[in-house]
């Protein structure tokens, strides 16, 4: 399969990408290339498990199940803004009809971090900034990077609004120290602006050997949080900057899952069948492709603005494609005293027909 750049505008074009603030936009449009099947290839087979979403973008695909067509897809028609068979396992094959076909392919994982960012972080951000404790950060780059860290992905996504709430800034000029080798572990940093040089002491070297230089977004402190261990090295300001900083305490809490309610898609459904409701938190170009029947939409950058909108008297069950958006909502909802429950692996895990 040949691939080429991709043209960030193209992005734009696709549900629920045209959701995505620019800067997270330009970040996926990073991780993303445009690439070219042939015909009668094989985009992906049915029954097949791979974390990838894939959106046509030209020429034309057929969707197989039980080896009939069940339907062609082409590109530019409203049904290919939307991802391709997004369920997994896959339901569909899709093969190649047309001469040239174009589709993008991006990691499932990363985009449902990206939305689930996007729709909470910034919000915390400006909550956390209006509440006069400390200065706003200067702007949401870090967190766009934050979001693909390895120490984030060990963060639980519903407590994705109590990182913001907790964390600290520290203003810091050049020359300082933020973390000296051997110390104990107190604090996990993000930078905010500008840059820190990390230096490993040796007994051949005391004065410390230069291992990186670290900037905007980039993480550290959390190893020792997470290993109980000494600092393994020592980060100093080559600049004037800021960073965000959790405690040791609040990082070791948020590594664990908040106490939510997960249910299967069964329980689910009782739950409707006793006058519950299925609530929606996915973006509305995405609820509108396709929802449960009787589904509230609520986006889930909404949520705080309309919770008194819900009925405290009421079973709710959130949803979105993966469980992840719908597990951030809960914990909101369930901060609040409301009755919600999360559908474990949301829509793709459970066995709705599409």
């Amino acid at each position: 399969m040949e691939s080429k750049p991709l043209d960030i505008g193209l992005l734009r074009s696709f549900s629920p990408l045209d959701g995505l603030k620019p800067e997270n936009l330009q970040s996926l449009a990073r991780k993303t290339v445009l690439r070219e099947l042939p015909m009668g290839r094989f985009l992906f087979k049915e029954g097949e498990s791979d974390k990838r979403t894939f959106y046509l973008v030209s020429g034309a695909l057929e969707l197989i199940h039980d080896d009939r067509t069940i339907t062609v897809v082409r590109g530019g028609s409203p049904e290919a803004r939307n991802p391709l068979a997004p369920f997994t396992p896959r339901r569909y094959s899709a093969r190649a009809i047309s001469d040239r076909v174009e589709f993008m392919a991006m990691d499932s994982d990363m985009l449902d971090m990206m939305l689930t960012w996007d729709q909470t972080g910034s919000y915390e951000v400006g909550e956390l900034s209006s509440s006069g404790d400390q200065p706003p950060a200067s702007n949401d780059d870090w967190m766009t990077t934050l979001l693909q860290t390895k120490a984030f992905h060990r963060i639980p996504p519903a407590n994705i609004q109590a990182i913001f709430m907790r964390m600290q800034r520290v203003d810091a000029k050049a020359g300082d120290i933020i973390i000296k080798q051997g110390d104990d572990g107190d604090y996990f940093y993000v930078i905010v602006k500008g840059k820190c040089l990390v230096t490993r002491e040796t007994p051949l070297n005391r004065t410390g050997i230069k291992l990186a230089e670290l900037g905007m977004g980039d993480t550290f402190g959390e190893e020792a949080l997470i290993a109980e261990a000494k600092r393994n090295a020592t980060i100093s300001m080559i600049t004037d900057g800021a960073l965000m900083r959790l405690a040791k305490d609040d990082f070791r809490k948020l590594l664990n899952e908040p106490m939510l309610q997960w249910v299967s898609f069964e329980q689910a459904r009782q739950i409707v069948a006793k006058g519950g409701k299925w609530l929606d938190v996915r973006l509305p170009s995405e609820f509108e492709n396709f929802h449960m029947e009787g589904a509230i939409n609520l986006p889930l950058y909404f949520i705080r603005l309309k919770l008194k909108s819900l009925d405290p008297n009421t079973n709710y069950v959130v949803v979105c494609d993966t469980g992840r958006r719908s597990s951030a909502a809960a914990y909101i909802l369930a901060e609040r005293d409301l009755n919600a429950s999360v559908l474990k692996g949301g829509m793709s895990a459970a066995d709705v027909k599409r």
